[in-house]
């Protein structure tokens, strides 16, 4: 049995982040991972998932990686252009998120400051409450809304991202102000999580990939996802069959550091293409209702520069940029 075969017979990501690495396949030595957020939300969940299967495939070596949380990732954004300029083996995670953060915060520093490598995922985002509420559904949560919006505190991401954007997105459909959404910005899905199950908040909005062990323990309850139709494994029915016509898709990807070579680049571009095709890599889309969004080198950098437009345009409608 070969290792292709080997690795496809156990299906298990765990044990294949264990076997021994094929030093002939090995791209990259020493790998550095950095992810502008704290632990336990998406963009860290991506950067550990990328870590396993680019080690189960043989195409790295050592790796580390490093969390700098905070304002949608504009904190450490600097540092990672700062520190890793010209370093062909280092990599940052960020996505739909950052570029809404940026815009919103005003950033002295944007994305077209460091190499887009390729976009890898999106998801769909789910609306969820503890499960001690007495909200059932989204029309509930919307009367509430109607009611008296400061009422509502919704749980999410840093402001201006994807989570606060489909917040903006449900109020104004629901013709009430964005503006007056009483949103609740956290650096980590970690700290959403804790307030979320601690009752400290009405509802919580992020990927499924971050709610989806505590919906499985009866700890949160999914209300609503921004998906066009449902989601195959998910059970909550869309915002759009609710009587709401919102949609949403965030995207994440990865970037490289200013100033690389151009072998530097192409090097990187060829790691996540071969990680993307590889059997743990689709895997793990599977498990985590990622959505397989794989684009890479000049189109994604062409893609971020329209969907930056793009977002600029959501978040000026809903009052959150000038």
């Amino acid at each position: 049995m070969d290792r292709r075969q080997f690795m496809m017979t156990t299906g298990a990501l765990g044990l294949m982040a264990g076997m021994p690495r094929l030093a002939a396949a090995q791209e990259i030595d020493d790998l550095e991972i950095f992810v502008p957020a704290a632990p336990g939300g998406g963009w860290d969940q991506t950067a550990r998932v990328m870590d396993q299967v680019l080690r189960a495939e043989g195409l790295i070596g050592s790796s580390r990686i490093t969390n700098v949380g905070g304002a949608g990732g504009t904190i450490g954004l600097p540092q990672f252009i700062n520190q890793y300029s010209g370093e062909g083996n280092a990599l940052m995670t960020g996505g739909m998120v950052m570029v809404g953060a940026i815009i919103t915060n005003n950033s002295a520093v944007n994305l077209s400051m460091v190499t887009p490598i390729a976009r890898l995922t999106g998801e769909y985002l789910v609306v969820v409450v503890p499960a001690a509420s007495d909200i059932r559904s989204l029309k509930d949560l919307v009367a509430m809304l109607k009611a008296d919006p400061g009422s509502v505190s919704w749980a999410g991401g840093s402001a201006g991202g994807s989570d606060h954007m489909l917040a903006g997105l449900i109020a104004q459909a629901a013709e009430v102000d964005p503006l007056a959404v009483s949103y609740v910005a956290f650096a980590g899905g970690g700290e959403a999580m804790a307030a979320l199950l601690g009752n400290q908040v009405t509802c919580g909005v992020s990927g499924w990939g971050e709610f989806s062990e505590q919906v499985a323990a009866g700890n949160l309850r999914a209300i609503a996802i921004s998906a066009p139709e449902r989601v195959a494994g998910i059970d909550a029915p869309t915002i759009r069959e609710q009587g709401l016509d919102v949609e949403l898709l965030n995207w994440r990807a990865v970037f490289a550091p200013p100033e690389i070579s151009d072998e530097d680049r192409a090097a990187l571009i060829d790691l996540l293409t071969k990680m993307d095709a590889s059997e743990a890599w689709q895997t793990a889309l599977k498990d985590r209702a990622w959505d397989r969004l794989f684009l890479s080198g000049d189109e994604f950098a062409a893609y971020l520069e329209e969907d930056t437009a793009r977002i600029r345009g959501v978040l000026q409608g809903l009052g959150l940029a000038g």
